[in-house]
């Protein structure tokens, strides 16, 4: 299966990235990366064909929160990806317009699920 779609994924771990890509692609899916703030406004100004973006907060400062209102703002659906899970982080991610909150690790089954409701479905 092909999937023209293009995701996303910011996170600061090199590893994580890696790993993301490599499932994503397998699924069908583009990916573009970024690893830091600077690559993730430069992927919002290029976002041409980005349908989803899978967003890892850990090591970001809060100033991720803006970029994340900008994937909002372009009707970039988007999930946040957390070490931890807790309800004032769960609300926070809402707040600023994430479709919802994934704990580490993921479970490949339903990250999958997830990402084709979101590209697929228009949720």
């Amino acid at each position: 299966m092909s999937n023209e779609a293009a995701i996303l994924v910011v996170d600061r771990n090199p590893r994580n990235r890696e790993l993301l890509e490599r499932f994503l692609v397998r699924e069908g899916y583009q990916v573009c990366q970024a690893a830091d703030l600077q690559e993730f406004a430069a992927a919002l100004e290029r976002d041409g064909d980005l349908k989803l973006a899978l967003v890892d907060i850990a090591g970001f400062d809060s100033a991720i929160w803006d970029y994340c209102e900008q994937l909002r703002d372009k009707d970039i659906p988007f999930l946040v990806i957390s070490p931890r899970q807790a309800a004032a982080l769960q609300e926070e991610s809402i707040a600023h317009g994430a479709r919802g909150l994934l704990t580490k690790p993921l479970a490949v089954r339903d990250l999958l699920r997830l990402i084709r409701s979101l590209i697929e479905g228009g949720a």
